[in-house]
């Protein structure tokens, strides 16, 4: 079977993730790792397990046990010299596609620390107190699902970042910001999403099947989502969140498809994708150049037009998702990466290439990625840049061939 042949971009809520991976997912080499949960489970043949549970009753989950081998420490990872990874998911056009850029991922990859840890806690930290439920917030039916996440995340930051993390009898503590996480007795400290929330630097949720073959948001910890709100997406369908974010050519496209995925994505499975987006603020949790985080009617429409350019921000996704073995709920990472673009454009091939993604866009996605408001001042910019390092000898005329997504 072919790889995935090609990669690109929507930008919209998070849940977008799921939204088209199904185009592409049965051209996924398939692996089988396994994870380890709980060192009582017995170990049994997984493809006998995935079979059985694609012929299950919707909204029935028989557990799987299934563990990967433990990550190795990340590389020379270090709290202060760690930089963000180079994320530039965007190609050159004249074509843009509607559907999901998707990437086979290892499990060790799974989560990404760098030098901005300490903002990031903090800022999520600030946000928990100030606006709790709001952001974070699991309903009944996925607790089992999110204690399982926490479980997993408990039982590989230490191994995957032992300078930062150490288990304990209980479950974590963080050496660097002294946080002891007790996850072990009932009931817990705090609700286990905000626990997550402490832990990384990413956003999290997770989808649960409902009786009728649909899943659904029960369970998230969305703090930095730039442009969506926990409180507006919850309990709701994956179809209902699109079609009311308006995202691009949903229903002609993707719709079905994503079903599909849905129902046989696997433990053995983790999926990675990459989106980006322009942001004409510096807010990293929310941003308000949209409308205020607390109004009932926010959009591109409120944005001042033309700002300068150093009011234009890059802000850009990886996502992981995975099935949970033991509950079957999908849970999702979202690591925002945000920069500004007078920082990127510095970079060889980057103004040129960001220019011609965005020109490249179609009406419907550049009404939707907000276009109007910026590109005469964005573009401008990224052609001057462009043309300069072209001047300066620091790139040819031709193409970056650099791999997707950097």
């Amino acid at each position: 079977m072919k790889l995935v042949a090609y990669l690109s971009e929507i930008l919209g809520n998070p849940i977008v993730f799921c939204l088209a991976v199904v185009t592409s997912i049965a051209a996924i080499s398939s692996r089988y790792y396994t994870w380890h949960l709980q060192k009582s489970y017995p170990r049994r043949n997984n493809s006998t397990g995935s079979k059985a549970t694609q012929k299950r009753t919707p909204g029935q989950w028989t557990p799987i046990d299934f563990t990967v081998p433990d990550p190795p420490p990340y590389p020379g990872w270090d709290l202060k010299l760690t930089k963000p990874l180079p994320y530039r998911p965007f190609k050159y056009g004249p074509n843009y596609f509607i559907t999901m850029g998707l990437r086979k991922g290892g499990f060790d990859e799974w989560i990404e620390l760098d030098n901005e840890f300490l903002k990031f806690h903090s800022l999520k930290r600030e946000r928990i107190e100030i606006r709790g439920d709001k952001c974070c917030k699991t309903a009944p039916e996925a607790l089992d699902a999110a204690i399982e996440l926490l479980e997993m995340l408990c039982d590989y930051l230490p191994k995957r970042y032992p300078s930062m993390f150490v288990a304990t009898k209980v479950g974590i503590n963080n050496v660097v910001t002294g946080e002891e996480f007790d996850i072990i007795h009932r009931p817990l400290s705090e609700e286990p999403m905000r626990t997550i929330a402490r832990l990384l630097q990413d956003d999290v949720a997770i989808m649960m099947e409902g009786d009728d073959g649909q899943y659904y948001l029960k369970s998230g910890s969305i703090l930095l989502p730039g442009f969506w709100k926990l409180e507006d997406k919850f309990n709701m369908s994956l179809s209902d969140i699109h079609t009311s974010g308006n995202v691009p050519q949903f229903k002609e496209k993707l719709e079905k498809g994503m079903t599909n995925f849905f129902r046989r994505v696997m433990p053995n499975d983790m999926v990675l994708r990459n989106n980006y987006f322009i942001q004409v603020d510096d807010n990293l949790a929310w941003s308000d150049s949209i409308g205020s985080e607390d109004s009932d009617n926010v959009g591109w429409f409120s944005a001042e037009k033309h700002k300068i350019i150093n009011h234009h921000w890059f802000r850009s996704e990886r996502q992981s998702l995975r099935r949970l073995p033991r509950s079957g709920g999908v849970a999702f990472t979202i690591r925002t990466y945000f920069h500004p673009v007078t920082d990127i454009a510095k970079e060889p091939y980057v103004p040129g290439r960001l220019a011609s993604a965005v020109r490249s866009w179609g009406d419907d996605v550049a009404v939707y990625k907000g276009r109007e408001l910026y590109q005469s001042v964005l573009l401008e910019f990224l052609d001057g840049e462009n043309q300069k390092q072209i001047d300066e000898g620091t790139i040819g005329d031709g193409k970056s061939h650099k791999s997707y997504p950097f």
